[in-house]
């Protein structure tokens, strides 16, 4: 495989655990954020954005949100980025 072959995206969605949930507004309309998007950025360090929903419920758009500077959701995102490098190193091909 020739390493010059060009992969575009590389990215990883996340389920917020229940205990590392928070809340934030836009708008004037709370969202729980439940969600990460990660991304693997071409100089190998990692970008995230969180998603949610209106905590009111309804159909509310999905929006995204900065992450808080927060250890434990730092280490969420090593923990997913580690385990995606690991699931993507094991495939077994096309099924």
């Amino acid at each position: 495989m020739s390493s010059d072959l060009e992969v575009s995206a590389l990215a990883i969605n996340v389920t917020i655990p229940e205990s590392l949930r928070w809340t934030d507004t836009r708008r004037g309309e709370a969202f729980t954020l439940a969600t990460l998007n990660v991304r693997l950025l071409p100089d190998g360090h990692l970008a995230v954005k969180a998603y949610g929903r209106p905590s009111g419920g309804g159909r509310g758009a999905y929006v995204s949100f900065p992450v808080p500077d927060r250890p434990e959701l730092a280490a969420l995102v090593d923990d997913a980025a580690s385990r995606a490098g690991a699931l993507w190193a094991a495939h077994r091909g096309l099924g």
